[in-house]
């Protein structure tokens, strides 16, 4: 449920060895970084979404003891969206998506953003388990938002939403869990109304998604992970597609992880480096399918890729990393057709030292792998890196969370990097 991060950003340089062979190209350049918030503020699991036609660029973040309300009778802990005009650069404060609108809801979390080309700015999160999943939008860039609609149905416990929607915004889905199985919901009015949450699997296994995306022609596509009810065994990589709107789901398996690596810090779950699968489309609706794989129980994860143009055949895997253990891939096509930006972090350097890595392809093929330098030596963590494509990420894993050193740590179900010990806040980076 809870996610948080640093967005930090790198003076990348071209890894030597990179594990996908592909022309030289040029090392992309990154800003320093800029904290979100202040260092006394408690912001977990930030979500980031890009106008597809605008400079505007919005930052969601779960603020831990922020509520609108003085008697406390609001939610404790609210989902805060901010701005940018200028493409990251400034940004303006934070508003409530749903504050005082959203008195007696206990808390909020899991935010998820997406903007429409109109300018619209769609935003999901739970308002606790029951309803759960909720949707709201804003017209004037996320200062004010509209009542939350509701999608659970009959459900009574959903969690972790993702969010994909369609360029116009007229189709919005969302995929989630209720604990044993996994659904989803659409709606074809803009977000004012959902079908019925569908079932979107008829196996043992439970399922999380960790990206999103509505293809061009109106195929929409979840990448999903499963594990054994009991958390433990083969982990299966699946495409969850529908092509009628969200009425039907098909689960295609592309893979099969094993257990992974042991998390042997304390507090920390044995599924915790669980694998997980990110999905992309380009214009033209070339997808790439991207995703963690081991081949051995409790072996590292590799990153691998699968591109497919019609998300029923798909390619063979291509290994994008093998060094360390792979975990957190986010991917995102850029403003051409077969331009995709992937991101990641492994631990190839120890496991204090985590790092960021870049990779690139222009032609929807090879990718160009570059690595992200931590700006600070003495952050030995993971650090979520961002391109010049805002990528939503989702993070580590299902479970708690582990420590990293003494004030960060993994947030177990989140996209990054949580700061405590008095180090405060979450980070924004952006890059060219």
């Amino acid at each position: 449920m809870r996610r948080t991060l640093f967005f930090l950003l790198l003076a990348a340089a071209v890894a030597p060895g990179s594990a996908v062979a592909a022309p030289p190209a040029a090392a992309p350049s990154f800003a320093s970084e800029q904290l979100t918030g202040t260092l006394a503020d408690d912001n977990w699991e930030p979500i980031t979404a890009a106008d597809p036609h605008g400079g505007y660029v919005y930052q969601a973040v779960t603020g831990i003891g922020a509520h609108e309300c003085d008697q406390h009778n609001c939610p404790g802990t609210s989902i805060l969206v901010r701005a940018s005009s200028d493409g990251g650069t400034t940004w303006g404060p934070f508003a409530f998506a749903c504050g005082i609108a959203c008195k007696n809801v206990g808390w909020q979390f899991d935010p998820q953003l997406a903007v429409a080309s109109d300018g619209t700015v769609y935003a999901a999160w739970l308002n606790t388990f029951n309803p759960g999943t909720v949707l709201s939008k804003s017209f004037d860039h996320g200062r004010t938002w509209t009542t939350p609609v509701t999608t659970n149905g009959s459900l009574t416990y959903n969690d972790k939403p993702i969010l994909a929607i369609s360029l116009s915004g007229k189709d919005v889905y969302l995929a989630f869990d209720d604990k044993a199985d996994a659904y989803a919901v659409a709606s074809h009015d803009y977000g004012a109304s959902f079908s019925a949450p569908v079932k979107t699997n008829n196996d043992s296994f439970t399922y999380l998604a960790y990206g999103g995306i509505v293809a061009p022609n109106g195929n929409v596509y979840f990448a999903e992970t499963g594990e054994g009810k009991n958390g433990l065994g083969p982990e299966p990589v699946a495409l969850v597609g529908s092509s009628d709107g969200g009425q039907t789901w098909k689960r295609t398996i592309l893979d099969t992880s094993q257990d992974p690596p042991l998390c042997n810090f304390k507090g920390c779950y044995a599924d915790f480096f669980s694998s997980q699968a990110t999905i992309a489309s380009d214009s033209t609706g070339h997808l790439i399918f991207a995703y963690l794989l081991n081949s051995a129980a409790n072996a590292p994860k590799s990153l691998y890729v699968r591109t497919s143009t019609d998300g029923i055949n798909w390619s063979a895997r291509s290994l994008v990393n093998s060094r360390g253990d792979s975990n957190m891939p986010a991917i995102a096509a850029g403003p051409s057709a077969g331009d995709f930006r992937l991101a990641w972090q492994d631990d190839r350097n120890g496991t204090d030292a985590w790092n960021t890595w870049y990779a690139r392809t222009t032609n929807g093929g090879a990718l160009v792998v570059h690595a992200g330098t931590p700006v600070e030596p003495r952050i030995r963590c993971a650090l979520q890196d961002r391109g010049r494509v805002h990528v939503p990420v989702r993070g580590l894993s299902r479970s708690s969370r582990r420590s990293c050193r003494h004030e960060l740590r993994h947030l177990g179900e989140g996209n990054g990097i949580y700061t405590g010990g008095g180090t405060g806040g979450s980070w924004w980076a952006r890059g060219r």
